[in-house]
């Protein structure tokens, strides 16, 4: 991680405790899990200066995979990578961003994936606001599999620590976090 890759990645965390993103306490999770956190991603990913972090603090990882798009599950995702889109022409090295749907559209052309897809065969980065089992990511995994796309890399603006990301690992993906829970419950900078 570069100096400034760094600074915007303990802002985010800072950012996203006085947004209140993260809370600390006791939780039950949508999965039933128990947790003594709760992490809000669109606190910080519709937040202006949030979107602002999170799009360039990603652009380092996603250049170094050397993908040619960005996409994710719907709705965690869809912030996230409109700001990596914008972050990426704003340094003149645009990379074109992808919605990945929870069905297919029943309707139209029914299509699973929306956006400005790159050419069929090419490397993509698959990126959520969260990753705790894993579940959403690989959903979107399998549609861009699916459309003809490699999947050259993972992304969780919070890793959760909770099997996800070692799941992804296990598969044969590189997962990248931006921030991470300890053993402690405390997050931190990946």
């Amino acid at each position: 991680m570069t100096t400034d890759q760094g600074e915007m990645v303990s802002r985010l965390l800072d950012l996203a405790l006085e947004r209140g993103a993260i809370r600390y306490g006791d939780f039950t999770l949508s999965s039933g899990r128990k947790s003594t956190y709760y992490f809000d991603g669109r606190l910080i990913s519709l937040d202006p200066e949030g979107a602002y972090l999170l799009g360039h603090a990603l652009l380092p990882l996603l250049a170094d995979a050397g993908v040619e798009a960005v996409g994710g599950p719907t709705l965690g995702a869809d912030p996230i990578v409109a700001a990596v889109a914008t972050a990426s022409w704003q340094q003149g090295t645009p990379i074109p961003a992808f919605i990945v749907r929870k069905e297919a559209k029943g309707y139209g052309m029914g299509q699973m994936i929306e956006g400005p897809l790159p050419t069929t065969g090419a490397s993509v980065a698959i990126v959520d606001d969260a990753c705790t089992t894993g579940g959403s990511l690989f959903h979107a995994i399998a549609a861009a599999e699916e459309a003809g796309y490699k999947v050259g890399l993972v992304l969780a603006a919070l890793d959760r620590n909770e099997g996800g990301s070692d799941a992804i690992r296990q598969r044969g993906y590189r997962f990248e976090a931006l921030l991470a829970a300890g053993e402690d419950g405390q997050i931190r900078p990946a």
